[in-house]
Parts: structure tokens; sequence; C-alpha cells
């Protein structure tokens, strides 16, 4: 009883999520791996463009709140994705039309076009802080929990109770289900191959007749789709606050890197890699040991091996090893 206990503890604290945040960090690195990938640069607006387009989800998660439309025990924010989904998409199109097109007709370096991604990180967040400002808002209705810790200890007789949130399930599924579509797309399909390989190789795509104006739209039409679904299971787990989509931008980068910098495969499993690594090192095993060591060898102590104030240097620290000692990544991504 007592190992199942344990693991019961591993399961609420670490492993499920872990999991959640992991699908969350997994679609933001498949973002910047893409534009890496296919438009060539590091796109250090990806945080806030989540952030964007959760915005509109959640205005109008509230407008359909106010006139009395739910969707059930399911939250009412999914109804919006595809509004959400859709401005987003606009709101890249717009910004690629009248920035990046610009640098990427004439040829500029990657550093060049990175350098103005920040630039449109700080008009992304100026427009977010004016039209919903800086403040935290809770959109999460519905079904709170599809599991509760006192139904599961009076279904098993255990000490610990098992607790599952619906927003953690519908993560994990609507990233497993959207991940697999989109490798579906980018490996069956005529204009997925012809993304893949206008990604390999521009001048020999163009000579192949690819149109590299449709393979740029479509990527920033899954770029999108992305960003906003990533943000708006972000903010449904844990709330939406406009800047710490900010925050989130260095373990999104960590992940991508980590799993092979123009590699969706690499990004994707890159972001489970930084999300177990950054709760794992930051959760306190007291109450684990308690459970499966002798009384007189129970631990007094939190058993943690960092605080969760260093959750960032745990992705920036795996970020340099990976950098330095595989640069490559977990797969050989992209070479420059």
């Amino acid at each position: 009883m007592d190992l199942l206990n344990a693991v019961i503890v591993l399961l609420n604290y670490t492993i499920i999520p872990a999991l959640t945040y992991g699908s969350q960090l997994a679609l933001g690195a498949i973002f910047v791996t893409l534009i890496y990938g296919i438009l060539r640069f590091a796109n250090f607006a990806t945080g806030d463009m989540m952030s964007f387009g959760t915005m509109f989800a959640v205005l109008f998660t509230y407008y359909l709140q106010s006139k009395g439309i739910s969707f059930g025990f399911l939250p009412t924010a999914l109804l919006t994705i595809p509004f959400a989904v859709v401005m987003m998409i606009l709101y890249m199109l717009i910004i690629d039309k009248t920035v990046f097109s610009y640098y990427r007709i004439k040829k500029s370096p990657p550093v060049q076009l990175a350098m103005v991604s920040i630039g449109v990180m700080f008009v992304t967040q100026a427009i977010i802080r004016i039209i919903i400002g800086p403040t935290d808002r809770r959109f999460m209705d519905g079904e709170k929990f599809i599991l509760k810790a006192s139904e599961f200890k009076d279904m098993t007789g255990l000490a610990e109770g098992l607790t599952i949130k619906s927003t953690q399930i519908i993560t994990i599924v609507v990233t497993i289900i959207l991940v697999a579509i989109l490798f579906w797309f980018l490996n069956k399909t005529k204009t997925g191959t012809s993304m893949r390989a206008y990604s390999d190789n521009e001048d020999l795509a163009l000579l192949s007749g690819i149109d590299p104006k449709k393979v740029v739209l479509i990527t920033w039409v899954i770029a999108g789709i992305l960003a906003t679904i990533g943000g708006i299971l972000y903010g449904l787990d844990k709330s939406y606050r406009p800047f710490v989509y900010f925050n989130n931008m260095l373990p999104i980068f960590a992940a991508a890197i980590a799993g092979g910098i123009g590699n969706p495969y690499g990004a994707f499993l890159g972001g489970y890699l930084i999300a177990f690594a950054e709760i794992f090192l930051t959760y306190a095993y007291k109450k684990f040991f308690v459970y499966i060591l002798p009384e007189q060898l129970e631990p007094n102590s939190l058993m943690q091996l960092l605080s969760t104030d260093y959750k960032f240097a745990i992705s920036f620290s795996i970020l340099v090893i990976v950098l330095v000692f595989r640069p490559s990544g977990i797969f050989e991504g992209k070479k420059k």
C-alpha cells in the first residue's frame, strides 16, 4: 500500500503536471522550429504571439458567457478556438507583409530577422496591454475535475488521492491530436512535402517549381494554429496573465534546441524533456520517501534538489549543455 501511495504522490505532483506542461511547451517549440526551419530565423516573439491569440479566446469566452452560451462540462474557451486562430493568423500575415517580407526579399541574414522579431515582440506586448491590460484573468469554466482526490480515496482505500483536472486531459489529448495531424500533413501531403523541400534546399525547391509565397503563407497559418491552441491550453491550465507567456520563451527555445532546431519531431520531444526536468528537479520528495523508506530513515528535510525559483535556470542549463556537447540536439536539427 505504501508503494502505491508513493506512486500516486508522483503522479499527482510530477508526472501528470509534467505531461501537461510538456504538451504546452511542445506546441510552442514546434512553432519555433517551423519558423526557423522554413523561414530561417529565430522568432523571439513566440511567447507573445501565443499570448496574442489567447487574448482573443479570453475576450470571446467572456462574450459567450455573457450571452449564456457554454460548452457543457467542457471549457467554453474551446468554442472560441476557430475565432482566435483566425485572428492570430491575420495578425501574423499582417506582420509578415509589413515587416518580415521586407527583410526576406532583401535576403537579410538570420540574425537581423531575429532582431526584428524582438521589435515585433515589443509591439505585440503593447497591443495586448492596450486591448486587455496586464492583469491576471481566469476564463476556465465547465467541469474542473475528472477525478477528485476524495473520490479516488473512497474507491481504492489508499491514503493518497489521485486528482486529475479536466484541463490536464484536454491539454494532453488536444496536443497529441494536433501534432499527429501536423506530422501527417508534413509527411503525407504534397504541400507538406513542398514545405520540407523548401526547408532543406530553398534554391533547389524554387527550381522544382515550388511557390515560395505559398510555402510562407502555409507556414504562418500552421504557426498561428500552434501558437493559439498552445496559448489557450496553457491559459486554461493556469490562468491568462499576458506577460507570463513572455517568460515561457526560454523553456520553449530550450525545448526546440534540445530536440534539434528545425526538426518538428525533436521539438515535440524536447518540450517534454524540459518539462520533466524542471518539475522533477524542483519537486520536494519528502512525502514520497516517507512512504518508501523505513520509519527510522524518513527524511526531515523537504528532499528538494532545487527551489522552484530555479525552474528557468534548469531550462537555461539544459540549453547550454546541449549547445556545448550536442549542438544538433536529440535528433539532428537543421544545419546552417
